[in-house]
């Protein structure tokens, strides 16, 4: 018993400054960084769900523009909430209609709904909002579009759509033998 009382005094652990009681304090001067920044971090990591903290707190932060919109419709994308995604995206559409990563996910979305006819305009769209720049944008068409002039594609092949991430916030839609 007198071990224990004695191990108990000793300073072992980590040791705190000399007269600092409590946890470190913040820096009230300091500055965060923008939960856009964070959020384009965390889905480039794979760490979706905190990427969809990120972009809410961005939220806070710029209102909901185009760009948080599009963003919260990409993690939610990734993370597989396809309604979510699309109503995100439709909104972001809807506030700045000339963003071709936004109607690019929004056709990835639509795509993995099943609804192709859609996705190949809304690819159009953002094809031609690109100028063609894009490869993810251009493959994404040329899939929709071999899809959709195949009606029986689907039935044939037992082919599904993987996403895969191309840079920040574009997605591109590959095929995998299923």
């Amino acid at each position: 018993m007198a071990i224990l009382l004695l191990a108990a005094c000793s300073p072992g652990g980590q040791s705190t400054p000399e007269g600092q009681v409590y946890a470190p304090a913040l820096d009230p001067r300091g500055e965060a960084v923008d939960g856009l920044i964070v959020g384009h971090r965390l889905m480039d990591a794979g760490e979706h769900e905190l990427a969809l903290e990120a972009y809410t707190r961005a939220a806070g932060q710029h209102g909901m523009n185009a760009e948080v919109l599009t963003a919260l419709g990409s993690a939610n994308l990734a993370l597989g909430r396809l309604n979510q995604s699309e109503k995100l995206l439709r909104k972001a559409i809807e506030v700045e209609g000339d963003w071709p990563e936004a109607w690019n996910n929004l056709g990835v979305v639509l795509m993995e709904r099943g609804n192709i006819a859609e996705a190949v305009e809304v690819f159009r769209r953002a094809y031609a909002l690109d100028n063609g720049q894009n490869d993810s944008i251009r493959d994404n068409l040329r899939l929709a579009l071999a899809k959709l002039d195949n009606s029986d594609y689907a039935e044939e092949t037992d082919y599904e759509f993987k996403l895969v991430r191309r840079g920040s916030r574009v997605y591109q839609i590959s095929l995998t033998n299923g």
